[in-house]
């Protein structure tokens, strides 16, 4: 299992702002780099790496795979980048937008939605008060049904076991 960094999160408002950022750090402003961010910032939310490498589905520069998980990897330490994992799935990285931001996925059209934690802060409450355990969920969200998909009653589910894409 992989866990998110520690540190704070590094917010920046585009590419350039994230290069600073980087030299600050010690770090080069490579090419890969800057090809990641790029990605990063047009797709406008969490995605996984393999959308990174393919630009997005060729709208923007192509990256080999590894070199786009290695520079994940940094950005992520640095704090300009966060990740999060949506059940069995690749995990889904995005530009860190603030450093405690959390998560809810509707697990039929894969919608994801940033929250802030204390909207959360019932939920969390709950589940504090019944077992002991302050739970956080921007590494791993809470996944359940948006409201377009359904109200989770047993009649919304077709039978197969699997979610059904929404259409």
């Amino acid at each position: 299992m992989t866990v998110a960094y520690p540190g704070p999160a590094v917010v920046v408002d585009g590419v350039e702002a994230a290069v600073e950022v980087m030299r600050d750090q010690g770090l080069r402003a490579s090419a890969s780099r800057r090809a990641v961010l790029t990605v990063l910032f047009a797709a406008g939310g969490p995605i996984p790496a393999e959308r990174i490498a393919d630009g997005l589905g060729g709208r923007l520069a192509l990256s080999d795979l590894g070199s786009v998980y290695r520079n994940l990897e940094t950005l992520e330490r640095v704090g300009l980048v966060r990740h999060l994992h949506l059940g069995h799935g690749p995990g889904l990285y995005t530009v860190a937008e603030r450093d405690d931001q959390e998560y809810l996925v509707c697990e039929r059209c894969h919608a994801v939605r940033a929250v802030a934690p204390a909207q959360l802060d019932a939920v969390r409450q709950r589940v504090r008060e019944d077992f002991g355990f302050i739970a956080s969920f921007g590494h791993f969200p809470i996944v359940g049904r948006c409201a377009d998909c359904g109200d989770g009653r047993p009649e919304d589910h077709d039978g197969s076991g699997s979610a059904p894409t929404c259409t």
